[in-house]
């Protein structure tokens, strides 16, 4: 990592002497946000209000860019308990404050080839299994070294190797919930183009060598595919879909011996201004012990089964998720640039002896203005067989350079 900052700071260094040739990028980009969380069995409320500010730069010659960012998150209103910090009379709000370097790294650029080392963002496909974790403020990122390769139109190769995970927890990160995760993960994606949409093959190796991280049982191996595409069904309808399978088993320092499946089947109509939404994803049971199911500790997991994070950790019976929504989309509406209105609904049961957990609906409210997206989020969770009854709700400004 050291290696990577130094060569960075060179190329930086040098820019004074061949000016006409290095572009820079200032980047900019902050959030002002109110979360409130009503959990049943716990005492108080949790009321946060945080800023969260990133700055840095990008300095690009030719093939070559270098870049460096740091954050910074301020709790004005820290009535919550952040995962490290505060009293189980609240409930948790994972966004403790933080200081750090968020990104830090250096970048081959070609139409054919990529290649980007040191601290970096990676997303890979919907983020399921590799993600940035980004509605969390601290977010995630990794120290990787990472290849993107189109040997072929219509081919893809994507390979990284990660020796460090950076959580949402950030520099003061300790026990479970470390700052930094350290093992050997090995990411591989091909994705071919067909008549159907983008077929991806893929393996992730994840190695959380950590002993206070679960005592490695968050180490796996998942191998599947995925396909996505879209097709026009009638004048101004479309229909997206994506399908996807995988097959998960322990991994390195892992001593629980397991096997657990994935599957994932979804469809969106985009009818005018209407979207309209239907999906059923499982993840899968071994024996019923923990940590046994299905996992995915690297995958940016706000996005999958519902706002609540009732879920983020799969239960040792594994969940099947069922889920249904709509959303509504206006354009310039009285000086907003966008406006959107969109609600899902979950149904939540176990994989292995078919109990209902619960069901949860989720609700979002966006409006784009200029440079800002001002959302309001609401979920709510209503246990049955797992879990407390919760009810959550954002308030949240967003402004990029």
């Amino acid at each position: 990592m050291r290696f990577w900052i130094s060569t960075a700071a060179t190329l930086v260094a040098a820019a004074p002497a061949c000016a006409q040739e290095v572009a820079i990028k200032p980047l900019f980009d902050a959030r002002t946000r109110y979360e409130h969380v009503d959990q049943a069995g716990i005492a108080d409320t949790a009321d946060a209000v945080t800023i969260r500010a990133r700055a840095g730069a990008e300095f690009s010659r030719g093939p070559w860019v270098a870049l460096g960012e740091a954050q910074g998150n301020l709790a004005v209103v820290g009535d919550y308990d952040d995962g490290l910090h505060g009293v189980a009379s609240r409930p948790m709000i994972a966004d403790p404050e933080n200081v750090a370097i968020y990104r830090a790294q250096l970048q081959y650029r070609t139409k054919p080839l990529t290649v980007t080392a040191g601290r970096q963002r990676i997303a890979l496909d919907d983020e399921r299994f590799v993600g940035n974790a980004a509605f969390r403020n601290n977010a995630q990122t990794l120290d990787a070294v990472r290849g993107e390769i189109v040997p072929l139109k219509g081919v893809k190769l994507d390979l990284t190797y990660a020796w460090d995970v950076r959580t949402i927890w950030g520099t003061e990160g300790r026990g479970a919930r470390q700052r930094g995760v350290g093992g050997n993960n090995v990411f591989a994606n091909l994705g071919v183009a067909t008549p159907l949409g983008t077929l991806t093959g893929f393996a992730y190796l994840i190695d959380q060598d950590e002993a206070a991280v679960q005592g490695y049982r968050l180490s796996s191996q998942s191998y599947g595919a995925r396909l996505t595409g879209g097709r026009a069904i009638a004048p101004r309808v479309t229909l997206a879909y994506q399908l996807s399978w995988a097959r998960q088993s322990d991994y390195h320092h892992n001593p629980a011996r397991y096997e657990a499946d994935y599957w994932l089947a979804d469809a969106t109509f985009d009818i005018r201004s209407w979207k309209l939404n239907a999906g059923y994803e499982v993840l899968g049971a071994d024996s019923g012990a923990a940590l046994t199911s299905f996992q995915t500790p690297l995958g940016s997991v706000f996005k999958f089964q519902g706002w609540a994070d009732k879920l983020t950790v799969t239960p040792p019976d594994g969940v099947r998720d069922f889920h249904a929504g709509a959303g509504y989309g206006w354009k310039k509406l009285r000086g907003i640039d966008a406006l959107g209105l969109q609600a899902v609904w979950h149904r939540y049961r176990s994989d292995r002896l078919d109990r209902h957990y619960g069901d949860e609906w989720n609700v979002l409210l966006t409006a784009q203005v200029k440079k800002t997206q001002i959302s309001a989020r609401y979920a709510r969770y209503q246990a049955d067989r797992f879990a407390t009854d919760t009810s959550k709700f954002w308030l949240q400004a967003d402004w990029k350079y």
